[in-house]
């Protein structure tokens, strides 16, 4: 990690950018997913249960509880940490002075106390992805701001200190984590379209928000679809242990090659600020060598070799080629991969493979090589036994990393069921005790893919008599079969993803819809807004609907050469039955799951200068589109640094005849024959200055 001032500086600054992402979405989701009026009120997840301010403020870690001190209800205090987030991550993008670990430390805070009342909408891998990079950042950002960098000896920039260079180590650790653990889930879930490398040809329309892009990948050649399956298991499994390979160029491939992977995932898909995120954990496996690299300067750079580096240039250069040649033979064997040129098909063996199945119809176990790197992850993955996928052994017999990392052991453990009991228990505890802090999480994104059969999707229907049914359309998530699909990322519409979890069971295991249906029966506006920005847009908003009623559909893209389609649909079945506020129906549910507005909420005066502040803030942005409010915010940004590069950059100074230029030169102390040995030009092999001749005596 030698040479990491600058990647350091870009991991921290773009950490601030995904902070000031996430808040800045969150906050305009706010008065609808938690308000007195919204789906899941906040102050219903704080109540003091006559327990000590510590102890309270420990198990349930967020600075919400001091709201009332400040005059504010929950909602309005989760307003304020957003704003308040948002402007001191814009602050820490913009001026390296604001990036240090008290801010850092506020940052994270603000967005532990906003996950801590969030409840199922800010349940999501990359919530928790956020708060354990945020914490990262703490351990990485300076105390105090530095204004100069040191020189090195050789005019670049001074490596870090060894003790700074620790928690960056952290950060690489977490991306080995994030990627390698999102590649072993889809093989230990059995998933037939992961194991048949079938899974993208459902993908780009299942997923939750596809993209116009999604629609042309989605009708790729299959071949080419089962190719980028490999790619892919290639690129989250055998290329993440690189990122702690001893030869640079090795690494510098496998950051390129994650970043290929985020960018495709980006076109392809609205995954709000995860793949930026990820993109961010990358940053540590840069150095200032390839940052500040400049084209030509290479052939510039020869110094005097010795046959000890010669040798280990070799040797690298040879780690490499062996490297390279491991993974394509890999790929090809445990695949089975072969070319039909008749057919212009790729077909592989683990297509016919079925798990458990006989020996001789199944293609080589992909976890078989996958159980030699249990020495990254001792109690996690699975140890083929015989072949058979279904034996696993928790680490029994192999290197350990000590007793330290125990704790941070259990999250990974839930990717295979069977090994989470046979965990220390101690491990358990202390995993425990640090939980609701987020400061280690599993990750595994896509474990099986969802709609083999067609996508589900849960369509709202209003209406005033009971007989005559209208649509209610959603800004982001599939409805109107004609309209394309948005580009929403960096923007998250939580209700639309939570709507989207919700088609893929009944609506008994999604609580919140009865709370959105109640809402919505109630005609209440900040829930409205999630559903259309516009009020004028949504059916019911002179009045709102009599009955309520919720439809299944399943969604394929559409056919090339259909006109004005983008989708085709099928009714499944009813989802939600027809409902009316005071129906029974509506009333048990509501009771079953606790949505009931048993008491009002405590009315806070109206004289408060904050609230009021708060509300202004509200009523000025609440007219533009979440989406449109970000990437303005997005633009701002690019404006004030095209604005600072301009103010930074050093003026030249004007030329002066040279006459003039001489007269304010030093006279030279040396004598003749120094001075013209110091003016020679310099040979045409750049030679170094270790080759120069040395002082005359």
């Amino acid at each position: 990690m030698a040479g990491s001032r600058l990647p350091r500086q870009l991991f921290l600054q773009g950490v601030a950018a995904v902070f000031m992402f996430a808040f800045a979405s969150l906050y305009t989701q706010i008065p609808g997913l938690y308000g007195a009026e919204g789906i899941l009120p906040a102050r219903k997840t704080l109540r003091p249960q006559g327990k000590g301010r510590w102890q309270q403020l420990w198990e349930t870690p967020t600075l919400l509880w001091e709201a009332p001190q400040l005059g504010l209800d929950t909602t309005q205090g989760l307003e304020l940490l957003s704003l308040l987030g948002t402007l001191l991550a814009l602050g820490a993008l913009l001026l390296r002075q604001l990036r240090t670990l008290l801010v850092y430390l506020l940052l994270w805070a603000a967005y532990l106390s906003a996950y801590q009342v969030g409840q199922v909408f800010l349940y999501f891998q990359w919530d928790s992805l956020l708060l354990e990079t945020g914490f990262l950042a703490v351990l990485v950002a300076p105390l105090r701001p530095r204004h100069h960098h040191k020189q090195a000896p050789q005019g670049g920039l001074a490596g870090a200190l060894p003790h700074e260079d620790l928690p960056f180590w952290l950060v690489r650790w977490l991306l080995f984590r994030l990627m390698f653990a999102s590649g072993v889930v889809k093989l230990t879930s059995r998933c037939p379209a992961w194991w048949g490398l079938t899974a993208l040809t459902y993908h780009y329309e299942t997923q939750c928000l596809p993209t116009p892009a999604s629609w042309f990948t989605h009708h790729l050649p299959v071949w080419l679809h089962k190719l980028c399956v490999v790619a892919t298991f290639l690129i989250e499994i055998a290329v993440p242990p690189l990122f702690f390979a001893p030869v640079r160029r090795l690494r510098l491939a496998a950051f390129y090659s994650q970043v290929l992977l985020q960018v495709l995932i980006i076109i392809t898909g609205n995954y709000n600020f995860f793949n930026l995120l990820t993109l961010v954990l990358t940053t540590a496996l840069l150095d200032d060598g390839h940052l500040t690299a400049t084209p030509g300067n290479g052939h510039c750079k020869k110094t005097a070799s010795s046959w000890s580096r010669t040798l280990l240039a070799v040797l690298s250069l040879l780690l490499e080629f062996t490297v390279y040649g491991l993974l394509a033979y890999g790929t090809v064997h445990y695949f089975g991969l072969e070319v039909d040129w008749e057919q212009h098909a790729v077909n592989s063996r683990t297509s016919e493979c079925q798990l458990g199945g006989p020996e001789g119809r199944a293609g080589p176990s992909l976890l078989t090589p996958l159980s030699l790197c249990s020495f990254y992850l001792p109690p996690v993955f699975p140890v083929a036994e015989n072949g058979d996928p279904a034996h696993h052994v928790a680490g029994g017999g192999l290197p350990h990393l000590g007793t330290a990392d125990c704790p941070l052991e259990v999250p990974y453990s839930y990717m295979e069921p069977s090994t989470h009991g046979r965990l220390w228990t101690g491990a358990h505890r202390l995993f425990g005790t640090v939980e609701h802090l987020q400061l280690a999480n599993s990750y595994g994104l896509f474990r099986r893919m969802t709609g083999l059969g067609g996508r589900p999707e849960v369509v709202l229907e209003g209406s005033y008599d009971g007989h005559r049914w209208v649509e209610i359309e959603f800004m982001y998530k599939p409805g109107n079969v004609s309209r394309p699909p948005p580009i929403v990322a960096p923007h998250q519409p939580r209700l639309d993803w939570q709507m989207w979890f919700a088609a893929l069971g009944p609506h008994s295991h999604s609580p919140w819809f009865t709370g959105l249906v109640l809402r919505l029966l109630q005609g209440k506006e900040p829930v409205i807004r999630l559903i259309q920005n516009d009020v004028t847009k949504y059916p019911f908003h002179k009045q709102p609907p009599t009955y309520l009623r919720a439809q299944r559909y399943k969604y394929w893209f559409s056919h090339p050469g259909e006109q004005s389609q983008w989708w085709r649909r099928q009714w499944v079945e009813e989802f939600f039955p027809p409902v009316s506020l005071g129906d029974p129906t509506l009333d048990m549910l509501l009771r079953q799951f606790g949505l009931q507005d048993k008491s009002p909420p405590r009315a806070r005066s109206s004289s408060n200068t904050l609230a009021q502040a708060l509300h202004w803030v509200r009523r000025q942005l609440s007219p533009l589109e979440p989406s449109t409010l970000l990437w303005g915010l997005l633009a701002a940004v690019g404006a004030i640094r095209v604005v600072q590069a301009l103010h930074s950059r050093p003026h030249s100074p004007r030329s002066s005849p040279p006459g003039k230029e001489e007269k304010h030169r030093p006279a030279p102390k040396k004598d003749s024959g120094a001075a013209t040995k110091r003016a020679a030009p310099a040979p045409d092999n750049c030679t170094s200055s270790s080759q120069s001749p040395g002082r005359k005596k």
